[in-house]
């Protein structure tokens, strides 16, 4: 199962390369990694996509992470309600006579065209990595010539769904 792991750290020297140093001691695949600054100015968070199997092993990763001198917060922010995005800038073979058929099959992924060229049109695509993944799979017969994405980057709602476990007449 996937989990989201955002990591607040002392922005630092050597940091990234202990906390994913400790992912890789305890053989855990990172799917996806994002860092950068936050509100604060010496801190950075960091967002992990990893693919976990056993619940216990996410709790003693998250305890193992906590411990660490440069972290200040770990939060598995998987089960609550977050926003979840991903960058995409994709380069696709595009000659002139089929790039008003290619900008209508992908215009409900609301695509910005940030490049162009004579044969070649750069389209950045924001949004959740199965959007990311879907806009792939629709653009790919036209030709990739490249594709670069960031990786996924979360953050909780300030308003999260409240579990009612309570029967009411009234629904």
């Amino acid at each position: 199962m996937k989990r989201v792991i955002t990591v607040t750290v002392i922005n630092q020297s050597g940091v990234l390369n202990r906390v994913t140093g400790l992912l890789m001691k305890r053989q855990f695949n990172i799917e996806s990694i994002t860092v950068g600054l936050t509100e604060q100015p010496n801190s950075s968070k960091m967002t992990f996509v990893v693919n976990v199997e056993d619940e216990s092993k996410i709790e003693q990763l998250v305890k193992q992470l906590s411990k660490q001198i440069d972290v200040l917060k770990v939060n598995d922010i998987t089960d609550k309600s977050i926003v979840l995005r991903e960058l995409a800038l994709v380069k696709v073979i595009s000659p002139p006579n089929v790039r008003l058929e290619m900008n209508s099959i992908v215009e409900p992924f609301r695509p910005q065209i940030i490049d162009t060229a004579k044969n070649v049109v750069t389209y950045q695509v924001v949004g959740n990595p199965e959007k990311i993944d879907a806009f792939i799979e629709l653009i790919r017969p036209y030709g990739i010539k490249e594709l670069t994405r960031t990786g996924a980057t979360a953050s909780v709602r300030e308003t999260q769904k409240i579990a009612n476990t309570q029967l009411s007449i009234l629904k």
